[in-house]
């Protein structure tokens, strides 16, 4: 069975590089990012247009291609986040979390017991069709799976050390563009204010033995909080990145 690559380097403190995947629906697409040497890509269908079709057909050819598939669930609810893993997601992405208690409850649906409540759905397919036992399934999925919590709002700072508390949380993905709104900064990445908050989260996931990331519009961004320790690190998408260059050569030839 497959291991979760990008959860053991995190563990060991190596950085993880990623990008959001979120308005193509194409296979190859998402093959290129891996080429192109991508660990991870998140597929967004908080703020994407994916369907539940669609996201089972990006998360297995991302596991054959070598980029570990990484759903953003729309709402942290369990039906979202088992069909997720059951579709072949890596990991999970929770957005928008505030109380640690919820937290705690969609962690759980991502483990099967004793660990969680994670009901069992897995095919053969999932495991390449490897004759495996069921507690081995069990052993390797919550062993495997990766967490992630976005935290993206002024009360999600403020309950920091609170929502790292909860076990089995693995990374957290700052959300730098919501939590400028929500300090009333809207949009200004360099602003000293947002870069104490993020500083700060990232101290609380280092204390916490959780890998500080954060995802990042620009790679200027992206080098910068690199440069401060971040080990998931996120830039850009799979449409600015094909705009962004794109523009870069028609400008150039004009």
């Amino acid at each position: 069975m497959k291991p979760n690559t990008v959860k053991q380097a995190l563990r060991e403190g190596r950085v993880q590089l990623g990008t959001g995947f979120w308005q193509l629906r194409s296979e190859d697409a998402l093959r290129t990012l891996a080429a192109a040497g991508f660990d991870w890509a998140f597929i967004d269908t908080e703020h994407g247009n994916f369907s539940i079709e669609t996201i089972q057909d990006l998360a297995r050819i991302a596991v054959r291609t070598g980029i570990s598939p990484i759903i953003r669930v729309g709402e942290l609810q369990y039906t979202l986040v088992a069909r997720a893993l059951d579709c072949g997601a890596e990991g999970i992405i929770f957005p928008r979390v505030e109380d640690p208690a919820l937290l705690e409850q969609a962690v759980s649906w991502t483990k099967f017991p004793p660990l969680g409540i994670r009901g069992c759905g897995i095919g053969a397919f999932n495991y390449d069709f490897e004759p495996v036992s069921i507690p081995q399934i069990i052993e390797h999925a919550n062993l495997h799976s990766m967490v992630v919590l976005q935290i993206e709002t002024k009360r999600a700072f403020q309950a920091c050390d609170e929502l790292l508390s909860v076990p089995n949380i693995d990374a957290v993905m700052v959300g730098p563009v919501d939590l400028s709104i929500s300090l009333g900064i809207p949009g200004q990445f360099d602003n000293p204010l947002l870069i104490d908050i993020i500083e700060k989260i990232a101290d609380c996931c280092r204390r916490h033995g959780i890998a500080p990331g954060i995802q990042n519009r620009d790679l200027k961004m992206a080098k910068f909080w690199r440069d401060h320790g971040m080990l998931f690190l996120g830039c850009s998408n799979e449409t600015s990145m094909l705009y962004d260059r794109a523009r870069e050569i028609t400008s150039a030839l004009r």
